[in-house]
This record gives C-alpha cells, structure tokens and sequence, in this order.
C-alpha cells in the first residue's frame, strides 16, 4: 500500500533590536519539497513602495508562488498579493528569474506578515516574515552626481533625488557623501553628512590627486536604511597654471 509521507519543519528567527520576526516553514508530502523562497522586502517609496521579491531557484521543479500579507493583529484579514516575474525564465550565472509582490496602501506604524509559499509536486515551502514598514525602508540611489572644480583645492558635488521616492516634499530625504582616494597604496575615504541639500562644496583636496565621489539616501527622520551608494564619479583635481 502506498503511504504518502508528510514533513513538516520549523525555525523561529528574532533579530535582537529589531521588530522583525521571521518563521521559516517546510512541508513536504513525498520527501522533495522546493526550497524556502528567499524573500527580501524593501520600501523604495515611503509610505507606498513597498515590494517583496525572490529569485527562481536555479534548479527546481516547475514551481508556483503564492503571496498573501495581513496586519499581525488582524490575520483573519489576509489579502493576496499580485506576483509579478522579471529577468529570464531560464535562471542562469548571469540572468536569474525574479518573482516580485508589490504591497500597496500599507498602514504606517502597523506590524505585517508576509506569507510567501512555493509550491510544486513534492509539496511545500513558506517563508514567513513580520515586519513593519518603517524598518524597511531603503531608498534607490540618488541619480545624476556631478562634480565640477570650483576655486582652487575645491569641488561641488551635485545630486539629484532618487526618481522612485515620489514623495520628497512630504517625507524628505537626508544625504551622505562618501569620497575616497589613494595615498602610497592605502586607500583613504571620508563619509560626511548627513545633510538635506543636494550639494556639497569640498575644500582642500590635492590637485592632480584622483578623487572617487559617491552619494547615499535616506528618509530624514532616519527611517529604515541608507540607500546603496550612487554610482562612483572619478574626479582628478586640476593642478594650478603656471
């Protein structure tokens, strides 16, 4: 006769300092189940960006996703989450398949839990997360950095807000700099900031010195992350005419 056999496997992750709650569950009906999604979920837009994503195992059954969240206080209200899929269906080294479930119109200060469940023929996966939406918000980078020489030993770096935060005027962002260079081998940077304008004049650098500039945001009541750092402008400081 045959017996169907059934799994099931629980672990229970807290992060000290943090409100965040993860529980990560496997079922499995015939031994085989997918693998747990690998979820990541951030807020590139406070308060309404927030999107959940997850890469396609590269090797796996042909799987199916189900995305539902609710607020931890209210889980007899669950709603499901619309899943979207990005890159190639072919998960390879250089081009992997993500899936993505964008949240909208999320409560502030509100604790959620996310449910993200793989399913295929050898059973079950679950990812489940608590989380609340000011601790994951982490904006894009900020775009179009510009560093021009003005008077001698100086630059001004320029930058523009991430065009994804569509809310700037009513929750601004705060800024870093980052800038480094060489000297006898060692590389050598400074972090300044925070600051809340989108320029910054820097005195004193070294002519004929090759400067890297770089620029971070965050939301400006230091809600959830800095962003990751804009894309590196190389600078060399013009050396005076004689």
């Amino acid at each position: 006769m045959f017996r169907s056999a059934f799994v099931a496997v629980a672990l229970l992750i807290f992060v000290p300092g943090s409100r965040a709650l993860d529980l990560l569950r496997a079922t499995a009906t015939s031994g085989d189940p997918p693998s747990i999604p690998k979820v990541h979920c951030r807020c590139a837009s406070y308060p309404n960006g927030t999107l959940c994503s997850w890469p396609q195992p590269a090797v796996s059954s042909p799987t199916h996703y189900i995305a539902t969240y609710s607020e931890r206080h209210r889980q007899s209200s669950t709603m499901m989450c619309n899943i979207t899929s990005s890159g190639s269906s072919t998960p390879s080294p250089d081009s992997e398949q993500q899936w993505h479930c964008h949240l909208p119109n999320l409560k502030l200060l509100t604790d959620y839990i996310i449910n993200i469940t793989a399913v295929h023929s050898g059973g079950s996966s679950s990812y489940l997360a608590g989380f609340m939406l000011e601790d994951i918000v982490k904006p894009d980078p900020p775009v179009d950095v510009r560093v021009s020489a003005h008077k001698s030993r100086n630059v001004l770096v320029e930058w523009s807000p991430p065009p994804t935060w569509a809310s700037h005027h009513i929750f601004p962002l705060k800024y870093q700099i980052l800038y480094r260079w060489e000297n006898q081998g060692s590389s050598i940077s400074v972090n300044l900031g925070p600051i809340e304008n989108t320029k910054i004049e820097l005195k004193g650098l070294i002519p004929g010195r090759a400067y890297q500039f770089q620029v971070c945001a965050k939301e400006l009541l230091g809600l959830g992350h800095c962003s990751s750092w804009s894309s590196p402008v190389n600078v060399i400081i013009p050396r005076k005419k004689t």
